[in-house]
């Protein structure tokens, strides 16, 4: 399987731009079956999500008509165009008041723009995927990032969450649940680990080891996505990166825009696997 990790500078709040830019940066990548963009690339990492976040469901809302997502229907049209996975986590407001920092994973023919009242997605909720599902689905983000005040805003998810694309299966995480191993610990349910994240440039070190080690101890391939520039509170570095199940590294350039594509090769994980049981001996 092809991938291309997306590494985009993020203008803050304005997801019409973010939009444009990201689909310039997919558009110009090599043709791959997944694209995966940085926590939030659509507005910037906010912890106050009033303003910012996008309602899932058509509605009136004052005056204004609320037809949906804009960014959802983006990701949509974007899979469809070209025939792949597009993931990245967005803010979003659900009908009962609630925010989530929800990661998406769009596959082409899902339909987002379902009637009111119901989920803005055509894949089940997390409690439904049972660990797994073949194409796309979303994961709300677990560990929000209590030093920044995350958790005073967002609603936590509480499901781990891995989709089935191709013959591979993808655990979604983002960015804070890089440092939390247990979350993370393979079960025997997934092949590679995405990590979308606004990781800031003062704790990158910590960014490149965290994904190396969990691409270590579960003997898996880890698509770490992270941003460049700045926003009100953080400057951001890239670090981008492709790490394969020995640790190796494969990252963008720092501090820039850029594109990554990789490939995973399922057959040699699954030799590696074999050869060097590791996981069967896990506590």
């Amino acid at each position: 399987m092809t991938v291309t990790l997306v590494q985009m500078d993020i203008a803050w709040g304005d997801a019409k731009t973010n939009r444009e830019t990201a689909e310039k940066a997919i558009l110009s990548a090599e043709k791959s079956d997944l694209y995966v963009l940085p926590e939030m690339w659509n507005t910037g990492f906010d912890i106050e999500p009033e303003g910012i976040a996008e309602c899932l469901f058509p509605q009136e809302d004052g005056e204004k008509e609320n037809k949906g997502s804009e960014t959802l229907l983006w990701m949509q049209r974007m899979a469809d165009k070209l025939d792949a996975a597009v993931a990245g986590s967005i803010a979003v407001r659900l009908p009962d008041g609630s925010y989530r920092n929800r990661l998406y994973f769009v596959t082409p023919g899902t339909t987002p723009n379902l009637p009111p009242r119901k989920e803005a997605f055509r894949c089940q909720s997390p409690s439904l995927l049972g660990g797994e599902a073949e194409g796309g689905g979303w994961y709300d983000k677990h560990h929000l990032f209590t030093y920044g005040g995350e958790h005073l805003h967002y609603t936590p998810g509480n499901e781990r969450v891995t989709v089935e694309w191709r013959g591979v299966r993808f655990r979604l995480s983002t960015c804070y649940d890089l440092r939390f191993p247990l979350w993370l610990r393979y079960r025997g349910d997934y092949d590679a680990l995405i990590c979308v994240a606004s990781w800031p440039s003062v704790r990158m070190l910590a960014w490149r080891v965290l994904l190396q080690a969990r691409a270590i101890e579960n003997q898996c391939y880890v698509l770490g996505v992270n941003r460049v520039g700045s926003d009100l509170a953080c400057q951001y570095s890239g670090g981008t990166a492709f790490v394969n199940p020995y640790g190796e590294m494969t990252a963008c350039p720092e501090g820039e825009a850029a594109v990554l594509t990789q490939t995973i090769d399922m057959e040699h994980l699954r030799t590696f696997r074999r050869k060097f049981p590791v996981l069967e001996e896990a506590d």
